[in-house]
């Protein structure tokens, strides 16, 4: 029987792609006085894959934009700190996302957060989304000094939600730091589909909307 679904937040929850398109195309308006060597769309696409889908922080993205395209009237500080301070206004939730956590309420499920990252970066993001209130536990790696795939960040979320491994669900897009972490903990790992990894996912289930969480959980409850 499940007692607890823990999610994770970027690419799970948060669309994160979409929420930073709109950040960058908005980042880029806001400072295109500064910008006239390179074309927004040039700018966009560059940031975006630069960023390697968020694992790799943005000093390092700034840092490179500035060297490649030679713009050495901004200060990749003064972006970082931008980013920080305006990326949540955009945060973006996927479809389904309040309508699965209203169903995980009345079932009377606990529910969890775990996601690597910043502490107030990721908190920003929650309150952008209106989603915080509705997690009894969140988790987040810098806070708690450990990260995902480290089990440990795990058993410290099903021992603050009070079940056992096996009384628990971990939702993520990740198939190595969200779905095989969670499996090696005992708990049942859902891969969220992600287009951007093509090889075969181990998991106990894959969801295209997380709407479809509904179902999956019905039949473990039996």
């Amino acid at each position: 029987m499940i007692k607890a679904v823990i999610f994770d937040l970027d690419g799970t929850l948060l669309n994160r792609d979409r929420s930073l398109r709109l950040f960058v195309e908005e980042q880029y308006n806001r400072y295109a006085h500064q910008l006239t060597q390179v074309p927004k769309t040039v700018f966009v696409a560059s940031f975006i894959a630069l960023d390697q889908r968020g694992y790799v922080w943005k000093d390092k993205v700034y840092q490179q934009l500035i060297e490649e395209y030679q713009l050495h009237q901004l200060e990749w500080e003064t972006m970082l700190a931008d980013y920080i301070e305006h990326f949540p206004k955009f945060a973006v939730s996927f479809p389904n996302t309040v309508k699965i956590l209203d169903w995980l309420k009345e079932q009377q499920i606990k529910m969890g957060m775990i996601t690597n990252g910043f502490t107030h970066f990721q908190t920003a993001n929650l309150e952008s989304l209106k989603i915080r209130d509705y997690f009894d536990e969140i988790l987040i790696s810098q806070q708690e000094g450990t990260r995902k795939p480290e089990i440990e960040i795990f058993l410290r979320a099903l021992k603050r939600l009070k079940v056992e491994p096996e009384e628990a669900m971990y939702v993520g897009d990740h198939p190595i730091n969200d779905v095989q972490a969670s499996i090696d903990v005992g708990m049942k790992g859902i891969w969220k589909r992600d287009k951007g990894y093509s090889h075969k996912v181990e998991a106990d289930a894959v969801i295209e909307d997380l709407i479809q969480l509904r179902e999956i959980i019905a039949g473990y409850q039996v």
